[in-house]
């Protein structure tokens, strides 16, 4: 395994790591989830982990880190072109890719235009955006992993405005930054992270 590959098999390691175990939560758009994979992706993949002919919530359930990891690394990783993008930026697209699929490329492209770069907002990495990103970098090198985590989190927060449903996943019970936050600004520079203060005034309509 090259250095290249270890490092992405790491990031996807990281990951699966934050994404933690089991989940079946109602309210969470991907349904069943364990380690980061719904139950759909194993469906469509079609990982019999059981051998039992069938695709289930119990295979779901015996999905190793290893093989979370796997599938992260081969349909969010590599699968979208993300090794096209450069190296800073894709960690924090890498992440958000597994949690929100072609969603994380749109919000690059978005933010890309949004600094005068041609670039179509079609969520998919081919050559014109790959340039775009690259050239972005060059542009805002110390800022471009900055302003893409910047973005991230406040998709999260307009998401959670919209779908009052999702408020749980962007705000604790307590009234602090909730799981959804936090996963954006690990890839923020701490002077850019929302006080606890900012955070409350930002969701504070939510009640």
């Amino acid at each position: 395994m090259s250095d290249s590959e270890t490092d992405v098999f790491r990031l996807a390691e990281e990951i699966v790591a934050r994404e933690g175990g089991f989940v079946n939560d109602p309210d969470d758009p991907g349904g069943a989830t364990n380690r980061g994979v719904t139950l759909g992706t194993l469906r469509g993949l079609g990982r019999d982990i059981d051998g039992d002919g069938d695709v289930d919530i119990t295979d779901l359930r015996r999905l190793s880190r290893a093989q979370a990891a796997a599938i992260f690394v081969e349909h969010y990783y590599r699968r979208p072109n993300l090794a096209a993008l450069p190296g800073p930026l894709q960690p924090s697209v890498f992440d958000m890719y597994v949690n929100a699929g072609a969603q994380a490329v749109r919000l690059l492209q978005r933010l890309l235009g949004r600094m005068g770069l041609s670039v179509t907002v079609d969520g998919a990495i081919g050559p014109e955006t790959a340039a775009a990103a690259r050239a972005a970098l060059a542009q805002a090198p110390d800022h471009l992993v900055d302003a893409y985590g910047i973005e991230r989190r406040s998709y999260y927060l307009s998401l959670a405005d919209r779908r009052p449903p999702l408020r749980k996943f962007a705000r604790r019970r307590d009234g602090g930054k909730g799981g959804w936050v936090l996963r954006a600004e690990r890839f923020i520079a701490p002077r850019y992270h929302m006080t606890e203060a900012e955070f409350r005034a930002r969701v504070a309509a939510w009640g």
